[in-house]
């Protein structure tokens, strides 16, 4: 049984229509279902985000990447994104919010998350954001009509836990969020080889196009030779805690 803290509760009795439901609630967090999935919201930036199993939770380390790379991209002109396995399109959401000349495309294989991105771009006002089902590891990619290379920037929180350690995450992780979004097959760098072929595809991006990927909390130097491969530079930005979390790559 999940212990709650005195900040949990407050959090759940804000979001209980009536004592009853605050009950409710706190039934179903002692179970161990995330708060954010119970509360419905998470905060992202300045965003306030919808969330809902299975999509995978926006993360504080995500959220830290996302505004550095505002920061350096919010005063160039007009440009292109396109975001690979969107999730609850937390990333480019926010990209675009803060910069008002960046339009994006985003893509997911899961057509419930693509369905949240599109309804959390509504609920943020945001209108230079589409997120559409697609899967970025096929060959075809990218098939839909409304994709349309190339592209400016390149982001990604790509599924990237190694199987064995996926089999030891907390049980709030493996019973609610989508293994598709957390495995990235047995090594966890499946999905970097697959960005990888794409950044080195005719016409896929832009000439002084950037690319800015997570990666899990041990493999920035194997991305990092991943993307070099592509004939990429690459620099690595650690998180909050020091963890280097985010590889940034251009020609």
């Amino acid at each position: 049984m999940t212990l709650l803290s005195l900040l949990e509760k407050k959090w759940l009795r804000q979001a209980a229509s009536s004592p009853a439901h605050f009950q409710s609630l706190l039934r179903r967090r002692r179970k161990g279902e995330p708060l954010q999935y119970i509360i419905g919201t998470q905060p992202f930036g300045p965003l306030n985000l919808r969330v809902r199993p299975p999509i995978l939770i926006p993360r504080p380390e995500t959220e830290h990447w996302a505004i550095q790379l505002a920061d350096r991209i919010q005063n160039r002109p007009r440009r292109t994104l396109l975001d690979l396995g969107t999730g609850s399109g937390c990333i480019s959401l926010l990209l675009t919010h803060l910069c008002p000349a960046l339009s994006a495309h985003a893509v997911d294989v899961n057509p419930a998350a693509v369905e949240l991105a599109n309804e959390n771009a509504l609920l943020c006002s945001i209108d230079r954001f589409q997120a559409f089902q697609a899967d970025f590891l096929h060959q075809d990619f990218p098939s839909h009509p409304s994709l349309s290379p190339p592209y400016d920037i390149l982001v990604s929180n790509p599924p990237y836990i190694p199987l064995a350690e996926y089999l030891t995450l907390s049980d709030d992780v493996k019973k609610y969020e989508d293994p598709r979004a957390l495995l990235g097959g047995n090594s966890g760098l499946d999905f970097y080889h697959a960005i990888a072929r794409l950044a080195v595809r005719e016409r896929f991006l832009s000439p002084d196009a950037i690319i800015a990927l997570e990666v899990g909390h041990n493999q920035a130097d194997a991305v990092s030779a991943i993307l070099q491969s592509a004939k990429l530079r690459t620099d690595v930005w650690p998180d909050p805690w020091g963890i280097p979390r985010t590889i940034f790559a251009y020609r």
